[in-house]
């Protein structure tokens, strides 16, 4: 199949059709730029979403990062941002391999469509100009035939006519003579361009536009091959990715595998486990017989040592278990404010982080001691007078520090010593009364039992009673007085079923009186009679602006 001699006569068609190709690939190579935008604003899209969820450098973050599946969620989002990075290897390399490279091949396919399509006019042209020259060869000889017939015809008249002279004879046979040499000269030249013409009409149409043609044909198809072999990198491109792209959600498979269901549910346990053990059957009390009455909560939370109602009894007694009362103003360095669990985990943690410094200490402090006894072998090096307050200080300090150690350490063994066995849960009802009650003396702040009540130690003395009727009743009386931190909005109803909390609905409108202090509730108020506890994710938080830290919750 030869354009030269299948379409010999289809040159302007053949230009169409070569300039058509060449506005489709410019137009396959539109494509491929678009598709490198996409998938650079694909790949910096995800980046950004990485980018947003990762941890922030806080504690509440560096807290969560203890559970498998906040361990794997950041796998996931490190496997994504290298997933992103794929995306920006494909864009890079369709932009280099296809895109620029399409780009000057189009610029070299115009240039030699150009140059074949001008030789090609420029043979139409030169046939074209044989033809004219043929024709005008050919009208001048019709010309000369014609006068030399009429030249012809008039010598023969006049050479019948008996009145013409002799001499007006021999000019009209002489004039005849000569039209017919002109005839026979333009005869001959015509002849001669046809000759021509005819040779130069068959090289044109069989050697030099098949020629031209064929060099258009290798052009166009090698267009067309272009076009295939692009095709196939842009396929490659992608192909190349893959293996990686497919080792980012393998790993993200693992991240998931390596959850822990189990392990995450101990953290929970370990991160809000009290030590407290749950609080057993009330005992009877026989008011009946002549005997005291132990201090229970109902003469607590009730009866007031002075005789006089409780004029609060209807609002909210504060927070009742499973709350335990936070302490108010500064944490005690003891930690005595925690339940025991907590309290045993942030005294531990306070012994490794001195422990820490310890080492440190001790590390520059064996540094500094091989560098005084350098100098003291080679006193050109330095004086070793030098290092020895340095070592004197780290001394004083890695002796302060233990002390700091000791002094929690010993702590922690009262702690350790105190919190309740498995076993413990067959003591009679009034030991762990008993036990609860010592608890709560020992420690510089008073505690809640787990369920919410007070306990003391029976006393013969009753103004000691008395004392700590008000002491309680003094610490509620404080807590009543929380004024407006803000507004929230229930997002989904929830019945406080509990000692403490408060039943919302759905759409309500509260007053915010205690933020989340990290145990998952928010305290707030319908009215002034009516106050308590709701699940902080059941309420969007808008704090007031005057409220340090605010943010809101969902």
């Amino acid at each position: 199949m030869s354009w030269g001699t299948e379409l010999w006569d289809q040159f302007d068609n053949l230009d169409k059709h070569l300039q058509w190709g060449i506005e489709f690939v410019e137009r396959y190579n539109k494509f491929v730029k678009d598709r490198t935008d996409i998938e650079i604003s694909y790949a910096k899209q995800l980046r950004n979403l990485s980018k947003k969820y990762q941890s922030k450098k806080n504690s509440r973050e560096e807290e969560e990062q203890r559970f498998t599946s906040c361990r794997a969620f950041m796998t996931l989002l490190n496997e994504m941002n290298d997933y992103a990075g794929q995306h920006e290897v494909v864009a890079e390399n369709m932009s280099g391999m296809i895109f620029a490279e399409l780009a000057r091949y189009i610029q070299e396919l115009k240039q030699e469509k150009k140059m074949h399509f001008q030789e090609g006019r420029r043979a139409q042209q030169h046939i074209e100009s044989c033809w004219k020259q043929l024709e005008a060869s050919k009208r001048r000889f019709e010309r000369d035939c014609k006068e030399a017939e009429r030249a012809q015809q008039h010598f023969e008249k006049m050479d019948s006519d008996l009145n013409v002279t002799k001499a007006d004879v021999e000019k009209a046979r002489q004039q005849a003579h000569t039209r017919h040499q002109m005839a026979s000269d333009s005869k001959a030249e015509y002849c001669s361009i046809l000759q021509n013409f005819n040779k130069e009409q068959h090289e044109h149409y069989y050697t030099n536009i098949p020629n031209i043609f064929q060099k258009i044909q290798d052009l166009d198809e090698r267009r067309i091959v272009r076009i295939g072999d692009s095709m196939k990198t842009f396929s490659e491109v992608d192909r190349k990715v893959i293996p990686i792209i497919g080792k980012c959600l393998d790993e993200i498979t693992k991240a998931a595998d390596s959850i822990d269901v189990k392990q995450d549910t101990q953290l929970v346990i370990e991160s809000f486990k009290s030590g407290f053990e749950q609080p057993g059957d009330v005992e009877f009390e026989d008011f009946s017989q002549s005997m005291k009455r132990t201090v229970s909560e109902s003469s607590l939370s009730n009866n007031r040592p002075d005789g006089k109602p409780d004029s609060k009894s209807g609002k909210s007694k504060g927070k009742l278990w499973p709350f335990i009362k936070k302490n108010k103003g500064s944490v005690p360095e003891d930690f005595s404010h925690l339940p025991p669990e907590q309290r045993r985990k942030k005294l531990q943690q306070k012994i490794d982080e001195i422990n820490k410094e310890i080492q440190k200490e001790s590390d520059e402090r064996d540094g500094l001691t091989k560098m005084k006894d350098v100098y003291v072998k080679n006193p050109q090096m330095g004086d070793p007078s030098s290092v020895a307050p340095r070592l004197a200080e780290i001394g004083q300090t890695i002796e302060k520090l233990r002390q700091e150690s000791q002094k929690f350490e010993a702590w922690l063994a009262e702690v350790e010593g105190r919190l309740p066995t498995k076993s413990d849960q067959t003591r009679r009802q009034s030991e762990m009364y008993e036990s609860q009650s010592s608890a709560v003396n020992n420690c510089p702040q008073d505690r809640e039992s787990p369920d919410g009540s007070y306990t003391e130690e029976q006393s013969q003395d009753p103004q000691l009673k008395v004392a700590a009727q008000n002491e309680f009743d003094d610490e509620f009386d404080d807590e009543e007085v929380l004024t407006s931190i803000g507004t929230c909005k229930a997002m989904y109803p929830f019945e406080g079923q509990n000692e403490g909390t408060i039943t919302i609905t759905e759409g309500e409108t509260l007053t915010v009186i205690e933020e989340d202090k990290g145990d998952g509730w928010t305290r707030v108020r319908r009215s002034e009679d009516e106050e308590g506890y709701v699940p902080t994710s059941y309420v969007e938080v808008y704090l007031d602006k005057s409220v340090k830290g605010a943010m809101t919750y969902i």
